[in-house]
């Protein structure tokens, strides 16, 4: 698959976004860097946004949870926290997002697809502002996560 190929590809609906990225790793490899913690923190915070992960708690399993913290300059902190309705490993992964009632249901699917990995992100949310708000938020730094995903699994 080429460069371009591998690159981010966005889905976005009234009240979903969905980003896809083809990865050249297995979907246990690419599943392992979401479910093991010291992994996670070296791609998850996209670089240039001026922010620090100062904690990062994984418990990826079905009634798992979550709690990330950052730090973002003189802004101080916010903690990031939910559970895991389900988990299929290497397979797919759903996460609330329980620090916001606007926060979206977010699943990442792995399928296999051409010698690596198609990650698959779609997050539903309550409403389309919720989304809208999103689109000019966090989910603008998802290709650069994702990207940055893809380079620390080695492509």
């Amino acid at each position: 698959m080429s460069a371009s190929e591998a690159e981010a590809a966005w889905g976005i609906g009234e009240r979903e976004l969905a980003i896809t990225r083809w990865i050249a790793a297995t979907r246990p490899q690419v599943f392992k860097a979401w479910s093991d913690a010291a992994l996670f923190r070296k791609w998850w915070v996209p670089e240039g946004f001026g922010i620090t992960m100062l904690e990062c708690d994984i418990d990826l399993r079905t009634g798992g949870s979550y709690r990330l913290v950052y730090a973002f300059g003189d802004a101080g902190e916010m903690a990031f926290h939910g559970i895991y309705p389900e988990v299929v490993p290497d397979a797919h992964i759903v996460w609330t997002n329980a620090e916001d009632p606007d926060g979206a249901l977010t699943t990442v699917t792995f399928a296999d697809q051409g010698g690596g990995t198609l990650l698959t992100l779609h997050e539903h949310y309550p409403s389309k502002e919720a989304r809208d708000e999103a689109l000019v938020g966090s989910a603008l730094a998802l290709p650069q996560q994702l990207g940055q995903l893809a380079a620390l699994l080695g492509v």
